[in-house]
């Protein structure tokens, strides 16, 4: 019978019952255990080779001490995983523990139902780092130095209109969700414009109070108001011949508004206290993430300001509605996070973009910025993994909670009983009874659609030639993974023949010793 070489595991601890009793429970899922007796004979048995899929280290040694030990295991191989065990809990060594690249501890004494749990996570982490070794960015970030990021229908769209618009000096509106990145398009009108000499300046009208945004956007004289020491040049002076930006319009109060309107009209301000009309040649672009017309029949906006302002509608969509961008958001984050120097990490492992497209994003383009930028700082190897990935986003995907709409932005049917793939071995347990085997056989199911599901969603953008072997052979590995390398129980699962199911192990290259 031909299977899968079991993963190796090597436990370094100079206690030798401690060694005994953790390989016991290790050996119970068929992992094939090392050891070695202390930091210095686990730092050569890493050197010497073969090297392990995961190592368990103690923390407190005689000789060269776990910390130690782990920062040269580190070092000969930056992507070895390693758990610490200890038995003192403490601040520092947690922290010391993450600072030097170990992937979890454990206290002692141990529970062997997390010693097991542990085992499982790292070692899907480790087949989802050899995954992501294959990783090929799916776009140059210097192509995109306007900062907008997509090649979805909607979004290309939005980029003949941009492009549209720059030749004349028309208002814009820009409506869209918080996050989808209006105020990128509009200094991507503004930088292809004639007006890209000038200024571009960006106002949050929601962020500046009522009372001081007319001095912010139009100046004051001094002693106007009490606090006006000097005399202070509006955000219109200093854009004159340039471009102003009106984030958040629809949070304007209506005395404000209606100076807006003058300056749209008559193309001249007043500075708060001041009596002289200064004539300014300013752009206006808007944005707001508020339904206007009905702000309009709720008397709570000028229905003539409003006009002025939509002369050109450009709607941003929200990510759920073109997540085919996705791949090039991330890779666009990294990137430039990596040029920056504020993170490592250039690489996103196939089962954890899987989850990010999943993802309905309610914080939009922004979210994903963000969620990149910290889910890079903490990964341990040179790709980001589903470990890395927040838990209230694995959550969200697991419970069922996103849309159904695929990569490629067609449709296909919602996978809600589908959670994120569950670790190695999590579903190979055998059942106890005939509802059991029932209840096993559905959930290895749901497994093996949502595993073929992940892995189409990530092969699709590639050589569509060889994607039917691709899937073939990411279904045997994964279902002899689940399996335990058992053929006859695979192949039933699969739906084939033992002598097909050897025969295509065999072809694919999958046959280990």
């Amino acid at each position: 019978m031909s299977e899968l070489k079991a993963p190796t595991i090597l436990v370094i601890d100079d206690d030798a019952e401690v060694r005994y009793s953790l390989g016991r429970v290790l050996s119970s899922k068929k992992y094939q255990v090392m050891e070695a007796g202390s930091g210095e004979a686990g730092v050569a048995a890493v050197k010497k080779g073969p090297v392990p899929d995961l190592i368990f280290l103690d923390v407190r040694m005689g000789g060269m001490s776990g910390l130690e030990a782990l920062q040269h295991i580190r070092a000969a191989n930056p992507k070895q995983l390693v758990i610490l065990m200890t038995a003192f809990g403490t601040a520092q060594t947690a922290i010391e523990a993450m600072k030097y690249g170990a992937f979890d501890y454990i206290m002692k004494p141990f529970d062997p139902a997390k010693v097991l749990t542990l085992a499982e996570n790292a070692l899907q982490a480790h087949a989802d780092m050899r995954s992501a070794g294959n990783y090929k960015p799916t776009i140059n970030a210097d192509d995109y130095r306007e900062g907008i990021v997509g090649a979805s229908p909607v979004m290309q769209e939005v980029f003949k209109v941009i492009g549209q618009v720059t030749a004349s000096d028309v208002t814009v509106m820009i409506t869209g969700e918080s996050g989808t990145g209006k105020e990128l398009v509009a200094r991507s009108i503004w930088k292809h414009s004639h007006r890209a000499k000038g200024n571009f300046i960006a106002v949050n009208c929601a962020a500046i109070p009522d009372n001081l945004i007319e001095s912010e956007l139009f100046g004051h004289e001094k002693g106007s108001f009490t606090g006006a020491t000097n005399q202070r040049i509006g955000k219109f002076e200093l854009c004159d011949r340039g471009t102003i930006f009106l984030d958040e319009i629809g949070d304007m109060a209506l005395a404000t508004q209606t100076k807006i309107l003058r300056v749209l009209q008559q193309g001249d301000i007043q500075r708060v206290g001041g009596t002289d009309t200064i004539k300014v040649d300013v752009r206006i672009i808007a944005a707001t993430n508020k339904d206007l017309e009905a702000m309009v029949k709720a008397k709570t906006f000028r229905e003539d300001l409003y006009y002025r302002l939509n002369v050109v509608r450009i709607k941003m969509p929200p990510l759920r509605e073109r997540r085919d961008d996705i791949p090039q958001i991330v890779d666009f984050c990294l990137q430039n996070l990596v040029k920056q120097k504020k993170a490592r990490v250039a690489k996103v492992s196939p089962e954890a973009l899987a989850v990010l497209a999943r993802y309905d994003w309610p914080g939009n383009v922004r979210e994903l910025e963000n969620l990149v930028y910290r889910s890079a700082v903490i990964a341990q190897g040179d790709a980001i993994l589903v470990k890395d990935i927040p838990a209230e986003v694995l959550a969200s995907v697991g419970s069922g909670q996103f849309s159904a709409q695929p990569l490629s932005g067609g449709s296909t049917p919602p996978i809600a009983a589908v959670s994120v793939l569950p670790a190695p071995g999590s579903l190979a347990a055998e059942p106890a009874s005939a509802s059991a085997n029932s209840t096993q056989v559905g959930a290895s199911a749901a497994y093996t659609v949502a595993s073929a599901l992940d892995f189409l969603q990530t092969e699709l953008s590639k050589d569509p030639e060889p994607l039917l072997e691709r899937l073939e052979r990411e279904m045997i590995i994964r279902t002899l993974r689940q399996l335990e390398g058992n053929l006859a129980r695979t192949a039933e699962r699969l739906g084939m023949t033992r002598a097909t199911l050897r025969k295509r192990v065999e072809e694919l290259g999958l046959q280990q010793s």
